[in-house]
């Protein structure tokens, strides 16, 4: 019996992961990564490479994709609270442009498997949040790219956290329609 949940959100291939825990008078044990029962629920992965970030209240990072080097990531929070987001940027999907966020915290454990070919992102609702992410591809630095957090055909319905916090970098990210971003399984098209 597997003590991982896989639930299927309304956009294809994008899962919303609880996992049993086992707590008592010392705290609590559960599994957030069990790979035979990731590939029984279909989510065939390899994962290269583990990131981690610490952000305060109103810090968004995203909308982040590799371009010719996408990135499947299972995301979780160890500590504080996010509203983690994914849009669906694959060529000839039916929810392409789409998103779907989920509230993912220290307290709820959940965690959300993004498939290759999504841009991501995360606001911080509490005050402080420490964000874990496993890829199954290197991150390539020359290979960046982003939408704008409000672009409008999107249509995010972000939280409210007061200032919103964006790198130099995010303010500039173009529109979906700017950047006509478009991936196939391996990469752009």
């Amino acid at each position: 019996m597997s003590n991982i949940a896989f639930t299927e959100t309304k956009i294809n291939g994008v899962y919303i992961i609880d996992t049993k825990v086992y707590g008592d008078y010392r705290g609590y044990f559960m599994e957030t990564y069990k790979e035979k029962d990731f590939k029984a629920a279909g989510l065939d992965y390899t994962f290269v490479q583990d990131n981690q970030s610490s952000s305060r209240r109103g810090v968004l990072r995203g909308l982040h994709f590799q371009k010719t080097h996408p990135q499947a990531k299972l995301v979780r929070v160890l500590k504080g609270e996010v509203f983690d987001v994914a849009v669906d940027l694959r060529k000839g999907s039916k929810t392409y442009g789409q998103w779907v966020g989920v509230l993912l915290s220290e307290d709820n454990r959940k965690q959300l498997m993004i498939p290759r070919g999504f841009a991501h992102g995360f606001m911080v609702v509490s005050d402080h949040a420490e964000f874990a992410y496993k890829c199954d591809d290197f991150y390539h630095s020359e290979d960046e790219g982003g939408l704008i957090y409000n672009d409008s055909d999107i249509a995010i319905d972000w939280p409210d956290v007061g200032e919103i916090i964006l790198s130099e970098k995010d303010l500039k990210n173009p529109t979906l329609a700017e950047s006509k971003i478009e991936f196939l399984t391996g990469g752009l098209l």
